[in-house]
């Protein structure tokens, strides 16, 4: 999550250098509807915790860290604020976790929290998982021969092999 000049809310680690403190203040939107999370990766590969988790780990060698929310699952259980067939569906983009493995999604249309935290859960079988952003995702893939543009975007994570 980022404001309207492309700083972020909170978290933010980039090549283990961190550029943004931890956010556990309270406010208003999604990024605030706690328990928020974090998702990094670090010398033990891709983790999504509770941010109030994050600090005990900060220096576990992690490489890249983005804070974000809501915490969409957490061991396995949904975000408490989540709501079945709620009519707030947008386009959502998040992030889990199975074992050694970080897997990124981006909906194709519409949906709200509730289904998409049961996505991450019941079909990609994540026990952590977290909202990243909606209204600005979007997916650069030469392997899929997609480029979406949406609007100029500030926050962007990047596959690269070396």
């Amino acid at each position: 999550m980022y404001h309207a000049d492309f700083s972020p809310v909170g978290l933010f680690v980039r090549d283990g250098r961190e550029e943004s403190p931890l956010n556990l203040a309270n406010g208003v939107g999604n990024f605030f509807l706690k328990p928020n999370g974090v998702f990094l990766v670090s010398d033990a590969g891709p983790r999504v915790v509770e941010a109030s988790e994050y600090p005990a780990l900060a220096k576990s060698g992690v490489h890249l860290a983005t804070q974000s929310g809501p915490l969409l699952l957490r061991r396995g259980m949904l975000h408490p604020a989540l709501i079945p067939n709620s009519d707030s569906r947008k386009i959502r983009n998040g992030v889990g976790v199975t074992g050694h493995t970080a897997i990124f999604v981006l909906s194709e249309t519409p949906v709200n929290f509730y289904d998409f935290a049961l996505y991450f859960r019941d079909v990609l079988h994540c026990r952590d998982a977290l909202y990243l952003d909606g209204t600005v995702s979007a997916l650069h893939s030469k392997a899929l021969r997609r480029s979406d543009f949406v609007r100029e975007l500030g926050p962007i994570l990047g596959v690269a092999l070396p």
